[in-house]
């Protein structure tokens, strides 16, 4: 992805741009907040030592399956997108942040200090497009802001959607030496999606990732199960290495309590690093790669 392919306005190239630390990008949906987010990431990689960028949108993720958050280091040097470097990938259990925000907040926090292990300078994260106030989203955005301490906010807004949240940001904000708020208006050029294909999106994306996914047949007892080993026919499940990254998704397809048996389709091959098995909230058809949340 490169600039060409971008409808970019005259004032994002005016932009004034962190030297390092995290940049934070926050917009409802629909108002071009992860094609700037790219834009920037590609901008800062050209300007920084190592750059990364955060897919933080467990609903519409560029970089992984749905249902997860993944972070991916730049090459130095290299501004291409998706980035070329490491990666390191977080389990939300759900398509959306609504009752899933401590495992969102917590993984965006876990893969930032990863990065900045692996000698990341500059963080682009693309945050969900969950702004409603009314629903969360305030809180959402105000505990990202103060567990990570960004240096940047880049604020996307088409009409008031983000005005609870901007007022307070304003307002503490104010003269900070440490974090600068950057209001900005969406590109004209922006198409809106709807639910459809939104939820065609989310599909693609797991066909995609399952593409090369097997049964393979674990006997859980040897694992942790987080939260407790109740397993539902088709529902998602992440296995995690020790530090509880991602190492790949499965989908149920059989599990047998007597025995401790549970078969998932999966791309996994061998359960060397696996310590532990994280149950989503929602099913996945391995046919059309529809999901559905797990109570209905």
């Amino acid at each position: 992805m490169t600039d060409q392919l971008l409808d970019i306005p005259p004032d994002w190239e005016k932009l004034e741009l962190p030297a390092n630390g995290v940049a934070l990008v926050i917009g409802a949906p629909d108002t071009g907040k992860s094609t700037f987010a790219r834009w920037l990431f590609q901008r800062m990689s050209r300007a920084s030592r190592h750059a990364a960028f955060l897919d933080g949108d467990p609903g519409q993720s560029a970089l992984g399956p749905p249902t997860t958050i993944t972070l991916a280091m730049s090459k130095p040097g290299d501004d291409a997108f998706p980035p070329a470097g490491q990666r390191w990938r977080r389990f939300v259990q759900a398509v959306s942040p609504r009752g899933h925000m401590l495992p969102l907040v917590v993984g965006a926090a876990r893969l930032i200090q990863a990065a900045q292990g692996a000698g990341a300078d500059t963080i682009v994260y693309d945050t969900t497009g969950f702004v409603d106030s009314t629903q969360g989203g305030l809180s959402l955005k105000l505990a990202k802001l103060e567990l990570l301490q960004p240096a940047a906010v880049f604020a996307i807004q088409r009409d008031q959607e983000l005005e609870p949240l901007l007022a307070i940001l304003r307002r503490n904000l104010r003269g900070s030496r440490h974090t600068r708020l950057i209001e900005l208006r969406p590109s004209a050029a922006i198409a809106p999606r709807d639910v459809p294909a939104r939820q065609a999106h989310r599909a693609a994306q797991f066909a995609h990732y399952m593409a090369s996914a097997r049964a393979l047949t674990l006997d859980w007892s040897r694992f942790a199960v987080v939260p407790a080993p109740r397993f539902a026919f088709q529902q998602l499940v992440a296995l995690e290495d020790a530090q509880g990254f991602t190492l790949d998704l499965g989908i149920v397809q059989t599990a047998d309590l007597k025995s401790k048996q549970v078969t998932l389709l999966t791309a996994l091959t061998s359960l060397a690093g696996v310590e532990a098995l994280r149950l989503g909230d929602l099913t996945l058809d391995p046919k059309t790669f529809r999901d559905q949340p797990l109570n209905t």
